[in-house]
């Protein structure tokens, strides 16, 4: 498991620094520290495929289902998903999990508000 340094948007602005995903196994997830004001931006530079970015839930949501959310990125695109509820989707550490259906053309970072 990697743990994403969340990077902070400031008045003037942010170039957020990608990384690459790890593998989509739940043995090799990313993880991010989650304020509650955290977003995780994904860029898919595969050719042909769209990958599925899934952020796992660990408590029910309001409308009393545990459910994870899971976004499809299409190719050649990128999305700006969250904010993540801290507490539906944090561990107790406060740390949130992520995994992806494929890593490969795929990029990331954690950005928060604050």
């Amino acid at each position: 498991m990697a743990t994403l340094t969340v990077q902070t948007i400031a008045k003037t602005g942010l170039v957020p620094s990608l990384v690459a995903a790890l593998s989509g196994d739940a043995d090799t997830s990313d993880l991010f520290y989650n304020n509650g004001n955290t977003f995780l931006w994904v860029k898919n530079d595969d050719a042909t495929n769209a990958r599925t970015v899934t952020i796992n839930s660990l408590v029910n949501c309001n409308q009393g289902f545990d459910h994870d959310v899971a976004v499809i990125v299409a190719h050649g695109t990128q999305a700006l998903i969250g904010p993540f509820e801290a507490s539906r989707f944090n561990s107790s550490a406060g740390i949130a999990t992520v995994t992806y259906s494929s890593e490969t053309g795929l990029t990331v970072a954690a950005v928060s508000l604050t």
